[in-house]
């Protein structure tokens, strides 16, 4: 018998997996703090004989090289990717053993990347799962334009020739495990995945790539494209050198003298805290993200690459999961940190800032003179959602180098359901800004009689699509 467990990234919106037998097993695309991974192995009671990566990630940083060096497993890398150390090249046809009756096959699947691979467990010859990565995902593909802007069109006729042929080779009952496309940019369509996986079967009546001929697919997979956070940049290449083991040491404490130091010198001291507790009271200059919601996404997505950035957290416990966070993504070591309530945070004689959180009913009550509304959803969103009549729109990955063009007055800001509005607030608050936070679904918009806009000009819409998106994993929240 075999067992295929799970390895949640839920931050990242991805998925490792640890697949065996009795005795041994095999690890697809690790994440970056490997512990888990080894945790989940000691649960099994079974050695990792192989690590498999099915691409050079663009996302975030393996764990896969430093997880075979600490246990002596052979490190499965596609053989077309160009990378710096040791490994075992893999090419289309490639099988490992991994226990009595399974094995592990690689298919070539070019799309996601041009050497991305996807493997599939077969037991006693039987397809039982196909580990897909970022080719064959729930319902669509993984998006084709992260390597270089020539070679996206060939690479999504790529994708769609790489998902039929999974489909064409392997049962309908093959359970489809990708590692992108529960909330990762990666994924050319947030489709909303959750919860358990998919099957080849599944896959061959619902996936966009697998109903729909090679030029339909292609044309609308490249109108549908969306923006690509600023790190994936840095991913590709650190991965293809070797990541170094992550360090997850807490970081030295700060006292509040330093955090006004550091604040001084134009570093970022970004509070972990929810955005209820922010808005009531914060250390002046300070960021707000969320340690519950996509934290590591959108935090690298904003700061300057390689600047210091001091965490600010209500317990230990949050520092940490931090920390571990945000070195999946390569922010390995925090200058420094604090844990407590913001009173302690702050110098004597300092009196915390706030601002005002609301809802559309309040805005409503409140448009007039001195009021701007600034809207910080992708453009995809407001494109498909439609706006508030007449409010500014700058997405919140691209407000830290557009303050300026915020008109002045009292701004109101807002996105799909508050979690990035409160990033946003956190900004122009520290810029000096009078800022109100909308903590509000953007359904609520229309309900509260505000005009809306779309695209071709209408100017009342009915605002549908992802409208309350609530949950702090949502990458439209």
């Amino acid at each position: 018998m075999f067992f295929i467990d799970t390895v949640e990234v839920p931050g990242l919106g991805n998925r490792s997996y640890l697949a065996g037998g009795g005795r041994t097993a095999v690890v697809v695309d690790p994440p970056r703090d490997i512990d888990r991974v080894l945790e989940a192995a000691a649960r099994r009671s079974v050695r990792i004989t192989h690590v498999v990566e099915t691409h050079v990630h663009n996302d975030y940083v393996t764990g896969g090289l430093e997880l075979a060096r600490v246990t002596g497993a052979a490190y499965l890398v596609p053989a077309g990717a160009r990378v710096a150390y040791e490994r075992t090249p893999v090419a289309d046809g490639d099988r490992a053993d991994v226990d009595a009756d399974l094995v592990l096959r690689a298919v070539a699947t070019p799309g996601h990347t041009p050497h991305h691979t996807a493997y599939v467990l077969e037991e006693a010859g039987t397809p039982v799962a196909a580990f897909t990565g970022g080719s064959l995902l729930i319902g669509t593909v993984g998006r084709p334009d992260l390597v270089e802007p020539r070679l996206t069109e060939g690479l999504a006729r790529a994708q769609h020739a790489s998902a039929h042929r999974l489909a064409d080779e392997l049962p309908d009952q093959t359970a489809v495990l990708p590692t992108h496309g529960f909330g990762s940019f990666c994924s050319s369509a947030q489709n909303g995945a959750v919860g358990g996986g998919s099957t080849i079967g599944a896959e061959r009546i619902g996936n966009e790539a697998l109903v729909k001929d090679v030029d339909t697919f292609v044309a609308e997979l490249l109108a549908g494209l969306d923006d690509i956070p600023a790190y994936y940049t840095h991913m590709g290449p650190l991965n293809a050198r070797g990541p170094q083991p992550v360090d997850l040491a807490p970081p030295a404490v700060a006292d509040a003298e330093e955090i006004a130091a550091r604040l001084a010198e134009g570093e970022w001291v970004v509070d972990l805290r929810n955005r209820v507790a922010f808005a009531a009271g914060h250390v002046a200059g300070a960021v707000n993200f969320e340690a519950e919601g996509q934290l590591a996404t959108y935090l690298a997505w904003l700061v300057p690459w390689g600047k210091p950035i001091t965490l600010l957290a209500e317990s230990p416990q949050q520092l940490a999961d931090a920390q571990r966070e945000l070195a999946r993504v390569g922010i390995d070591r925090p200058a420094a940190g604090a844990t407590g309530a913001v009173e302690g945070w702050l110098r004597d004689g300092e009196q915390p800032r706030s601002f005002r959180r609301a809802t559309f009913a309040e805005l409503a009550d409140s448009v007039g003179d001195g009021v701007v509304v600034l809207d910080v959803r992708r453009d995809s969103e407001r494109a498909a959602q439609g706006w508030v009549t007449g409010s500014v729109h700058i997405p919140v990955h691209q407000l830290r180098s557009r303050l300026g063009e915020v008109p002045g007055g009292t701004v109101w800001v807002h996105c799909a359901g508050g979690m990035r509005a409160a990033i946003a607030a956190s900004l122009l608050d520290a810029a000096g800004r009078e800022v109100v936070a909308i903590d509000d679904g953007f359904l609520a918009a229309q309900a509260a009689g505000l005009a809306l806009s779309e695209a071709n000009g209408a100017s009342e819409v009915n605002v549908v699509s992802g409208a309350n998106a609530a949950d702090a994993g949502d990458p439209t929240a």
